[in-house]
């Protein structure tokens, strides 16, 4: 029976040193870590998801704002905007919250943030450096993955990766992410053949398609490490992840869904607006 990844407690303990790490900062150079989060339009998730980032980073002690624009801003008005944010001393981190309405082009906003303030970790720049396996800010989410391996002790040098999932977001960053470990990697997608063989050959399996029980139990390997990246609200509206419940009881430890990736995802975001405070404190 595998054992279960408390991501909830893991993402207590990062906000926590987070939270040290602002103290610190902000008795050295004055002020806190500055956190700017751009929401245009309405999309109700969209409000869930800022309101939570903005709530979890002033527990921290981070000065956080968030910027509500309405949904027929035009695409230069709110470029106009992140430059602005981009030459603010007080921000040392900007997300923009996707998606964005019709008419705006999300790759547009996110290469009008500064790479040094790009706390998502999607501006081009960033995932060059991490192409090249080169220092840069990386995507919340795979990065809690990482911290979540972590936890785990578990050596990965030398052994066998599959992420399901190519999005930039999540599957192709963790990929690399897990190339940068020593692992070697099989990136699969929707129009993989043979998955069940794939999987059944990983140490550790990352799912992310968010469609629900993508991968059978039955196919992990005795002792594999499972990190369920995938979530999708069914009718009965609770969550569930892209890995069948039976996975359990192959898998050495596995992430649930709720409270497995998710909370790591931003506390990882408050990692990376520490990270980029302390760099634009050290000049």
């Amino acid at each position: 029976m595998a054992v279960v990844l408390d991501g909830k407690a893991i993402a207590a303990s990062v906000r926590e040193a987070v939270t040290r790490r602002n103290a610190t900062l902000c008795e050295r150079v004055g002020r806190p870590a500055g956190l700017a989060v751009v929401r245009v339009g309405d999309d109700p998730a969209s409000e869930v998801y800022v309101r939570g980032k903005r709530k979890a980073a002033l527990e921290a002690g981070i000065a956080a704002r968030e910027f509500h624009l309405p949904a027929d801003t035009p695409s230069a008005a709110l470029l106009d905007h992140l430059h602005a944010l981009d030459a603010d001393k007080n921000v040392d981190a900007v997300l923009v919250q996707l998606p964005l309405p019709v008419g705006i082009r999300p790759f547009d906003a996110i290469d009008a943030i500064a790479p040094g303030k790009d706390v998502d970790g999607l501006h081009p720049v960033n995932a060059g450096l991490l192409l090249a396996g080169r220092p840069g800010v990386r995507p919340c989410t795979p990065l809690g993955c990482m911290r979540l391996l972590d936890e785990t002790g578990v050596a990965l040098e030398g052994r066998r990766a599959v992420v399901v999932g190519r999005s930039a977001l999540v599957g192709k960053p963790l990929a690399l992410m897990l190339l940068e470990r020593g692992m070697t990697v099989t990136l699969c997608h929707s129009k993989t053949r043979g998955l069940d063989e794939i999987v059944s050959q990983a140490d550790v399996v990352a799912a992310a398609v968010g469609r629900p029980d993508t991968i059978r139990g039955a196919w992990v390997k005795q002792g594999a490490v499972v990190l369920d990246v995938g979530t999708t609200r069914g009718a009965d509206g609770k969550l569930r992840g892209d890995v069948e419940a039976s996975a359990r009881e192959r898998a050495g430890y596995l992430t649930p869904v709720p409270g497995g990736v998710g909370p790591m995802t931003i506390a990882m975001l408050l990692w990376n607006t520490m990270e980029l405070a302390e760099r634009h404190a050290a000049g």
